[in-house]
Order: C-alpha cells, then sequence, then structure tokens
C-alpha cells in the first residue's frame, strides 16, 4: 500500500511539473536580462474552448441555455465573459507577476509608458473548469508570451510557451468561473516570473 502511494504522489508531482514546464519556442532567456519594466498587451484571438470549434460556438451554446431559462441571461453571461479579461484576468496576472519582486526588480504593466519592452500573452486555450459542490475541476489555460522591443515588433527576443496553468480557490471555494480563470492567469504569471529570475540571474 505504502508504494501504491508513494507511486501516486511522483506521478502527481510529475504531471504538475511538466504542466507548468514552459517551451521556447523563439530567443533565449538571456536576451531578458537587464530589462526591468515591460508593457503588456494580452491577445485572445483564436481561442480554443474544449469541446468547441471555435469561442463563437462556445458563446452561443452558453447564451442559449441561460437565455431559456431566464431572459436576458444570455446577454449578461457575454458581456461578463469578455470583461472579465480586463477586469480579472489581466490584473491578476499583473499583481501575481509584480509580487514576486519585493524591491520591484522588475515590473509589468498595461500602457505602461515607462517601459521599452513589451510581453504579449497570447491566450491559446481556455477551460473554464466547473464547481458544483461535490465535483469540481480547475480552470485551465495555455498562453504564448512574446517578448519585444517596443520600436521592433517584428524582432522577437523571446517566445515561451506554458501549458496547463491551472486555477482554483482556497479550500474549493472558487464557484465562480471568472475567479477560477483569474487564478489560473496568477499560476501563470508566477511561473513566468520564476522562471524569468531564475534564468536571468
Amino acid at each position: 500500500m505504502k508504494n501504491q502511494l508513494s507511486i501516486i504522489l511522483i506521478l502527481f508531482c510529475t504531471t504538475f511539473m511538466v504542466a507548468q514546464k514552459g517551451k521556447i519556442q523563439e530567443g533565449d532567456w538571456k536576451n531578458l536580462k537587464g530589462i526591468t519594466k515591460y508593457n503588456l498587451v494580452f491577445d485572445y484571438s483564436n481561442l480554443e474552448i474544449p469541446k468547441y470549434d471555435n469561442e463563437e460556438e462556445f458563446l452561443k451554446d452558453k447564451m442559449k441555455k441561460r437565455e431559456d431559462k431566464e431572459a436576458g441571461a444570455g446577454e449578461r453571461f457575454k458581456e461578463s465573459w469578455f470583461a472579465d479579461r480586463e477586469n480579472r484576468y489581466e490584473p491578476k496576472f499583473i499583481e501575481s507577476f509584480n509580487k514576486r519582486w519585493k524591491e520591484n526588480e522588475i515590473v509589468v504593466d498595461r500602457d505602461f509608458d515607462e517601459a521599452e519592452h513589451t510581453i504579449k500573452i497570447h491566450t491559446t486555450f481556455l477551460y473554464a473548469g466547473y464547481n458544483v459542490g461535490v465535483m469540481r475541476q480547475n480552470s485551465k489555460v495555455d498562453a504564448i508570451l512574446t517578448v519585444y522591443k517596443n520600436d521592433a515588433p517584428d524582432k522577437v527576443l523571446f517566445e515561451i510557451k506554458y501549458t496547463k496553468a491551472e486555477g482554483k480557490g482556497a479550500f474549493g471555494n472558487d464557484f465562480d468561473s471568472g475567479y477560477r480563470i483569474s487564478e489560473a492567469y496568477a499560476k501563470l504569471a508566477k511561473t513566468f516570473a520564476a522562471n524569468l529570475k531564475k534564468k536571468t540571474k
């Protein structure tokens, strides 16, 4: 029994480590050494959502289900779906990244005029997860982070893809999908900041 538990624990840890490991697409971490400020641009184009061909199909389905139960609920869901990006996911990424640097050695923000470099965060996959009390699933986000100098956007300094950044609330208290997804962005930022800190020493 002990051996079985040990094997399960090892497999769980291995899966978690693989899920959080980024795959470099272009450039090298050393290209980012010495950069202390980054402007952030968030991109949600061509978003893949499990069980749907595209985001439009996802929205159409979810809106209809809600509209069938309550007039106006479908449109409210759509508005919330897009508003959560600017109001929840992006601020959560920024907060999570910046708090990893106690002396503000590196700072990121949207519309950051002082920054000479930009990180484009392109979300390519989004799974909202669910929580119905007796059963739940973490949210998951895949994203490609591309770094370039503002005056040379076509010259990529560094690009990395992260898969399965998972989001969940403490003690399973995450019944709101927007909250779960925002926690996935917090995890994405935490992982990127940790890699950046380690690889650019």
